[in-house]
């Protein structure tokens, strides 16, 4: 199925790639100009030096995309079935996993001095979900979901959903999940994101949970922001600087 679907696409496994960083894409966002596609983190920090141009074609970058970069979402969907090859060990894996598996590949670890984590096979499903004809995809999934949740830097925090029993997950984690699973609830609550920071307020309710973590919370405030300065400074040194700064 993977092998038909990734034949009937245009793309090559080259396209999956981005072009700062050389490695598979994580978290892929599209400049609106050029089309041009990095990884999430990539485009961000590119954007602390280049300002206002692709770091590729130095086509301009608006305001919005600075702060909220549009995610590509159509390449993560491609991603998920279409099959590449590690450049280390030359195993095929499907693109979307190829990250999870340079934690395990000896030949990464061994190229990159990169310590070894829990491999795939050792995530299994329960003894009741044997015989599942999804049974392979869902071990896929849980493994990835591990992974994906256990790899929190330990100087950064960690989210646990309002809305559910999720727990322990990273600022974008926490972003896709409620969009998957809580994407249609409008519920009242407190953001565990918001009450991480140093101006945090443990009793301000956000009215639209979700629809606050899409409005300020698609990027992460430590990349932009010194968080040991009050908001109202901030502020301040924000508004002096644009008084500076032709954009």
């Amino acid at each position: 199925m993977a092998q038909d679907e990734s034949a009937s696409t245009p793309y090559t496994e080259d396209d999956f790639y981005c072009p700062i960083c050389q490695e598979v894409f994580k978290t892929p966002v599209r400049v609106a100009a050029c089309q041009h596609i990095f990884c999430r983190k990539c485009f961000l920090t590119a954007m602390k030096e280049s300002r206002i141009h692709c770091p590729l074609c130095r086509g301009y970058v608006t305001r919005r995309e600075r702060a909220r970069p549009e995610r590509a979402l159509d390449l993560e969907t491609i991603m998920r079935s279409f099959p590449g090859s590690c450049r280390y060990c030359s195993q095929r894996i499907e693109l979307c996993l190829m990250r999870q598996h340079y934690k395990t590949c000896k030949k990464y670890q061994d190229e990159f001095g990169v310590s070894s984590t829990p491999t795939l096979s050792s995530f299994q499903l329960s003894p009741d979900a044997e015989g599942n004809s999804n049974s392979e995809a869902s071990t896929s999934e849980n493994a990835e979901a591990y992974l994906e949740d256990n790899a929190i830097p330990s100087d950064q925090p960690s989210f646990d959903c309002p809305l559910c029993e999720e727990a322990n997950m990273t600022r974008q984690r926490l972003l896709d999940h409620c969009n998957s699973n809580h994407g249609s609830h409008v519920v009242s609550s407190i953001c565990p994101i918001c009450l991480s920071l140093p101006w945090g307020n443990p009793t301000q309710l956000t009215r639209n949970f979700v629809s606050h973590l899409n409005e300020r919370h698609q990027f992460d405030y430590g990349a932009f922001m010194n968080l040991q300065m009050d908001e109202d400074t901030q502020y301040q040194i924000a508004v002096e600087e644009s008084l500076h700064v032709n954009i």
